[in-house]
């Protein structure tokens, strides 16, 4: 690579671009089941979700000749991921289930568990559905307080939609978060070494 074009396109290394694309998957899987196929909504959330996917492999493909550019469309993934977010929202307050806050227990637990892929993450939603309602080989009379102790925290109503969409709303934070410091990042290489165009304009001083 010269010094010209230099490095660029590895977002499927980037934490941002994994955790967005599971969100994706989540958002894809989710409409399927929960939000009426002919909804205006069910193809705003996909489309959402996949411009945040989309978006942060452009701008890394991008960077190769445009840093602005990147930074753009970096900040393009991020506002389809708000956007997202304010579905799961509100399909949560419209159906009446709880929003977890950052501190909720499965919130956490979520988070600490590092799923990788859809699958993970459903057996995960049909595990923690099953334990708040004392699937546990008891009758749901568990003789462990540590299992006792952990569904009396959880909601009293916790439906499969309201995991699922939890669960989403949780990855999709992240993602956000990831990308509002890869775009801070991003800004401070800017301003430091500028772009294309100033390093296009020292190669060929350099080379006279």
């Amino acid at each position: 690579m010269s010094d010209l074009i230099q490095k660029h396109g590895g977002y499927r290394n980037l934490k941002s671009f994994q955790i967005a694309q599971l969100a994706y998957d989540l958002t894809v899987k989710f409409c399927d089941r929960y939000i009426d196929k002919f909804s205006r909504t069910k193809d705003q959330m996909v489309q959402a979700a996949r411009s945040g996917v989309q978006n942060i492999a452009e701008g890394s493909q991008a960077s190769a000749t445009s840093r602005k550019t990147e930074l753009k469309l970096t900040n393009v993934a991020r506002a389809s991921l708000e956007e997202l977010k304010l579905d799961y929202e509100d399909f949560l307050r419209q159906k009446s289930l709880e929003l977890w806050d950052r501190d909720h227990i499965l919130c956490r637990e979520l988070i600490d568990r590092r799923f990788s892929s859809l699958e993970e993450v459903v057996l995960w939603v049909h595990e923690v559905h099953d334990r708040q309602l004392g699937h546990d080989g008891h009758n749901g009379h568990s003789n462990s307080p540590n299992k006792l102790s952990n569904r009396s925290r959880l909601s009293k109503r916790m439906t499969f939609q309201g995991i699922a969409a939890n669960s989403a709303l949780v990855y999709i934070h992240v993602a956000c978060s990831l990308l509002s410091k890869q775009i801070e990042r991003l800004a401070k290489d800017f301003e430091d070494n500028g772009g294309f165009t100033e390093r296009l304009y020292k190669i060929r001083q350099s080379k006279r």
